[in-house]
């Protein structure tokens, strides 16, 4: 994590003019990165993972947009599972106010990048925007680990506390690989 803040730190002095204002494309919006996380429920898995994503960009100082939904309704407007929520709250994370959603077409043109959470998550969001899914742009979480394995990400719902700490390990470490991946093409991008 050090190294990746003093990455950020390099660019951030790169990135700045004479006047102190950061340089900005032409092209630039509010946040350098969006981000959406699906899961099957929204509820579990990516709640987690939005939470410990947008954990990790903000202590960065990056300015990115992270979100999560889920292939289906069950949970529409629900918080998080209160697992995930009180695992997320032991490392420091508040997830209480997320609210589940469901996973639609149009958060294909939405986001900069899609991670499922599953590889049936993954088949669900095909299903649901056939003509819009990009594979260049949706991707399984653990590919970020394990590229080319095509590994779930555990769905802690059927069991106990020890899953959901489980699912929020794997997860973080993923996130990690994350950060640093589009973190470091934020660095090019603005050198």
């Amino acid at each position: 994590m050090r190294e990746l803040r003093d990455s950020i730190k390099s660019w951030q002095v790169v990135a700045r003019r004479s006047n102190g204002r950061p340089r900005l494309p032409t092209n630039h919006y509010i946040c350098n990165m969006k981000i959406l996380f699906v899961c099957l429920g929204n509820i579990c898995r990516s709640p987690l993972a939005e939470g410990i994503l947008q954990d990790m960009a903000s202590r960065a100082g990056l300015h990115w947009a992270v979100e999560s939904a889920g292939t289906n309704g069950y949970h529409t407007g629900e918080p998080p599972h209160h697992l995930s929520i009180k695992v997320a709250k032991e490392n420091g994370i508040d997830i209480s106010r997320q609210r589940s959603r469901i996973f639609v077409a149009a958060d294909l043109n939405n986001y900069d990048m899609i991670y499922a959470m599953a590889g049936d998550v993954l088949e669900d969001m095909k299903r649901i925007a056939p003509k819009k899914f990009d594979a260049k742009k949706v991707e399984l979480l653990l590919n970020e680990l394990y590229v080319g394995e095509n590994r779930d990400v555990p769905d802690p719902w059927y069991g106990t506390e020890p899953g959901f700490h489980e699912a929020f390990a794997i997860i973080h470490e993923a996130c990690e690989s994350v950060l640093k991946k589009y973190s470091d093409k934020e660095i090019k991008k603005y050198a």
